[in-house]
């Protein structure tokens, strides 16, 4: 099985920008395409990106695409979510996830997800 710890969570201001980093652990991480996914309180789990397997391909929820951008660095094992332009409704905690395809944006493809790290953005 593959363990995930998401870090680089915290408050910032609204226009500012935040990386949250994902470390993965256990089986190989290149064999998994890898997600970020978002919930904020009395909301349900949303999709924001996902990323291929070899980092060639990604994809991005409508409400963050051009303002977010996901990556991944195998020498590290750890996947990346740049965070640029924040708004207040941003605010949620970021969890990541491993699973099959990248293209796959409900929270029943990933198999694996970390704990989640807070984001707040204020106004």
């Amino acid at each position: 099985q593959v363990q995930l710890v998401e870090s680089g969570g915290g408050l910032v201001q609204a226009g500012g920008s935040l990386r949250v980093s994902c470390a993965a652990s256990g089986r190989t991480f290149g064999s998994y395409a890898m997600g970020w996914f978002r919930q904020a309180p009395g909301k349900e789990r949303e999709y924001v990106a996902s990323i291929s397997k070899y980092g060639s391909v990604t994809y991005y929820a409508d409400s963050v695409k051009g303002r977010f951008t996901i990556s991944r660095d195998s020498a590290k094992n750890t996947v990346y979510l740049q965070m640029n332009s924040l708004k207040p409704e941003d605010t949620a905690v970021y969890y990541c996830a491993a699973g099959d395809m990248a293209q796959k944006q409900r929270e029943r493809d990933y198999y694996y997800w970390g704990q989640g790290t807070q984001v707040t953005v204020s106004s």
